[in-house]
């Protein structure tokens, strides 16, 4: 079956999906999915958008829309939407795609500060030329490059105090998944102190998979488990995996993590077919 060919940008995603999409975008493939925690009657907070820049770049953007502050599903489609504004402007007048980004972060940051109601959200943007990779974040949300014998390439540290104790050593994953401050985060953009933080170059090879995801991800499942079911096989029937699993433990109890019910957006993306 044919995939749909991305030729403009992807955002406004429904309020919950009832199944994951697959589109061709640039030259890669990329699987998405967004959707209310279970049983939560309140807007999906998480936001997403797919976007060919040129023809050698593709940026992918997941924002997680801070719970328990007002209208956090405001400010993760506001995000969204200055930065497709900002990217639109490289084929316009030629911006380069990292200055469209970083500019179009700092006014969406302005502009929820402006807004003076609270509101806030995580980000993570992957940028893709060709077959290298550079990553921007600010909070907790996920950026993970794996390589096809589950191998972790690159990863962002979570902005938050268990996850810079786990980069650390200070504990390890089991106790960052049950520690009681883990959904605690420093960073975030809608912050008069957001930093930015823009990672190295990294190189993709052909048969590696990136994930990008909300917080309903990681805090329901762990990085193996993640590394596993994203790894192998047809993308669309990864990220179904994945979702089904990430699911499940959002509505039942484990010795081994906390059951963590939550709005659930994630981006798989690899170079290439998809299969």
């Amino acid at each position: 079956m044919m995939k749909r060919k991305l030729d403009t940008a992807l955002i406004n995603i429904p309020d919950s999906m009832e199944a994951p999409e697959v589109v061709s975008i640039g030259s890669g493939t990329a699987a998405y999915f967004s959707a209310r925690a279970p049983d939560k009657s309140t807007p999906n907070e998480d936001a997403l958008a797919l976007i060919p820049v040129d023809e050698n770049t593709v940026v992918l953007i997941v924002a997680d829309g801070l719970g328990g502050l007002p209208a956090g599903e405001v400010a993760s489609q506001l995000v969204i939407k200055t930065l497709v504004d900002s990217l639109n402007l490289v084929r316009r007048d030629g911006t380069a795609p990292r200055e469209a980004i970083l500019n179009g972060i700092e006014q969406a940051n302005k502009k929820l500060l402006e807004n003076g109601n609270g509101s806030a959200t995580t980000l993570v943007v992957a940028e893709i030329q060709d077959m290298t990779l550079r990553t921007y974040h600010a909070g907790d949300s996920m950026i993970m490059l794996v390589g096809n014998r589950g191998k972790v390439k690159y990863s962002v540290i979570p902005h938050s105090p268990t996850g810079y104790a786990l980069e650390a050593g200070i504990i390890d994953e089991s106790e960052a998944m049950l520690h009681e401050d883990r959904h605690f985060i420093s960073n975030f953009i809608g912050s008069p102190d957001m930093r930015l933080e823009i990672g190295p170059p990294v190189q993709m090879a052909a048969r590696d998979t990136l994930v990008l995801a909300s917080d309903g991800l990681s805090d329901n499942l762990y990085d193996n488990e993640i590394v596993e079911m994203s790894r192998k096989g047809p993308l669309k029937k990864r990220i179904i995996r994945l979702v089904s699993a990430s699911s499940k433990y959002m509505l039942e109890e484990a010795e081994d993590r906390q059951c963590h019910p939550d709005d659930l957006t994630l981006i798989l993306y690899k170079p290439g077919s998809g299969s």
